[in-house]
C-alpha cells in the first residue's frame, strides 16, 4: 500500500517533466500554422528581382517562443536558416508581454484573463516574469542579444545609425548576414511606470507600439472598449519615447490615440503590422484617411501577412494590399510587417518571401516601387529615426 502515493508522486513529477519539455513545441505548432500549400510558382524574374534585393520586415514575435532562432525549424515562421533562405536582411522583433482570452477585433476587456501568463510559466521562463510586463520583455530582448553574440558571422543587433551603418557594409560582403531590432507589442510593458521606458531603452529596445489588444493605462486600443485618445499619462510616455528616438508604433491603437500621437509628435510614426481599411474592410485596420494622415507625416505603414489584415493570406493578397497602399499613399510610405509567429496562419513563412515579388510583378509594380516597399523605405526610415550612436 506504501508504494501507490509513491507511484502516483513519480508519475506526477513525469507528467510535469513532460509537460514542460513538449508542451511549448506542441502549443506554438498550434498558434503559429502556415496554412498547407503547394510549392508557389515564381518566375524568373522574379527570382533574379528578389536576390537582389534589401528586405526588411517590422513585426515577427518570434522572441516569445520556446525556439532556438539560430537553428531552423519544421514549424513557427522565422528562424535565421528560413530567413537565409528568403533572403530577409532587417527584422524588428517584437515582445508579447500579455493578451486577453478570447482576443479579437472588436472588444476586449482589460481585466481579461491573461494568455501570456500561462506560457511563460510552461516555458520555464524565470519567477520574475510571471508578475511583470516588463520583465517578460526584458527576457525576450535578452534573447535577441543572446543570438547576437552566438552568432555573430549571421546575425548583428542594430541599436544605432551607426549601427546600420556598420551592418549595411557587413551585408553588402555577406548576404547571409541579418539584422535584428527590438520593440514592444504595447506599452503595457512598462507596467504603468514611465522609467521603465529608460529602461526598455538601455536593453536595447527602439520601437514601442503604445497598444495591443486592449486599453491600458496609455489610452485606448483599436480593439478595446472605451475608444478613448491618449490619457496624461499617455502623453508624457509619448513625449519620453521621442526624446530618447524611440520609434513610435500606432498599429494596435485607437483612431483617437492615432490622431493625439499624430498631434504631439515631431517624428514619423509606423504601423508595424496591418493593412487597408479600403482594400480589406476589418476591424483589425484604421482608416484610409488617417493612413494618409500618418504617411504625409513621413510615416511607414507595413502590410501584414494574415487574413484579419488583407482579407486572406496568400501572397497575391500581400501584394494586392501592397498595391492598393501604393496608389493611396504612395510608394514611399509602404512596408512589410508579416506578424510572424504572432499566433497567425499565414500562407507562407519567410523562406518563401520571393512568392511576394512574384506577385508584386504580376500586379504592375514597377522594380524600383517593389525594392522600395521590401526593404528601402525602412532603412530610410531607420537611418531617420534611430539614435545616431
Amino acid at each position: 500500500m506504501k508504494k501507490t502515493p509513491l507511484f502516483i508522486f513519480v508519475l506526477l513529477v513525469a507528467l510535469v517533466v513532460v509537460a514542460f519539455s513538449l508542451g511549448p513545441a506542441y502549443i506554438e505548432r498550434d498558434m503559429n500554422r502556415v496554412s498547407p500549400h503547394t510549392n508557389y510558382v515564381v518566375s524568373e524574374q522574379a527570382k533574379t528581382l528578389h536576390a537582389s534585393l534589401l528586405i526588411g520586415d517590422w513585426h515577427a514575435d518570434s522572441a516569445l517562443w520556446d525556439r532556438d532562432l539560430s537553428k531552423q525549424y519544421d514549424y513557427g515562421h522565422v528562424d535565421i536558416p528560413r530567413m537565409q533562405q528568403g533572403n530577409m536582411a532587417l527584422q524588428m522583433f517584437t515582445t508579447v508581454t500579455k493578451s486577453p482570452a478570447d482576443q479579437n477585433y472588436d472588444s476586449n476587456q482589460t481585466s481579461a484573463r491573461d494568455n501570456i501568463t500561462a506560457l511563460v510559466v510552461v516555458q520555464g521562463w524565470p519567477i520574475k516574469t510571471w508578475n511583470s510586463l516588463t520583465e517578460r520583455a526584458i527576457f525576450q530582448a535578452e534573447k535577441i542579444h543572446d543570438l547576437a553574440r552566438r552568432n555573430g558571422d549571421n546575425f548583428m543587433l542594430i541599436q544605432s545609425q551607426t549601427d546600420l551603418d556598420s551592418f549595411l557594409q557587413r551585408r553588402a560582403l555577406n548576404q547571409s548576414l541579418i539584422g535584428g531590432l527590438l520593440g514592444t507589442e504595447g506599452s503595457h510593458a512598462l507596467d504603468g511606470n514611465l522609467d521603465n521606458i529608460q529602461r526598455l531603452y538601455d536593453k536595447g529596445f527602439r520601437m514601442m507600439s503604445l497598444q495591443h489588444f486592449f486599453d491600458n493605462k496609455l489610452g485606448g486600443s483599436l480593439h478595446g472598449v472605451s475608444g478613448l485618445g491618449l490619457t496624461d499619462f499617455g502623453r508624457q510616455a509619448v513625449m519620453q519615447m521621442l526624446a530618447l528616438d524611440i520609434m513610435i508604433d500606432v498599429s494596435h491603437s485607437s483612431e483617437s490615440v492615432v490622431r493625439d500621437t499624430l498631434a504631439l509628435s515631431d517624428q514619423p510614426l509606423l504601423v508595424s503590422h496591418t493593412g487597408f481599411q479600403g482594400h480589406c474592410q476589418s476591424a483589425r485596420n484604421i482608416s484610409d484617411l488617417l493612413m494618409q494622415d500618418i504617411a504625409e507625416q513621413g510615416g511607414l505603414i507595413a502590410i501584414g501577412f494574415w487574413d484579419g489584415a488583407v482579407c486572406d493570406n496568400t501572397p497575391k493578397a500581400v501584394a494586392a494590399a501592397i498595391t492598393y497602399g501604393i496608389q493611396l499613399v504612395g510608394a514611399g510610405h509602404v512596408a512589410l510587417g508579416s506578424d510572424f509567429d504572432g499566433s497567425i496562419t499565414p500562407g507562407f513563412d519567410v523562406s518563401e518571401l520571393v512568392a511576394i515579388t512574384h506577385e508584386l510583378l504580376e500586379s504592375g509594380v514597377t522594380e524600383p516601387q517593389i525594392r522600395q516597399v521590401m526593404g528601402e523605405n525602412m532603412v530610410r526610415f531607420l537611418q531617420k529615426n534611430l539614435p545616431k550612436h
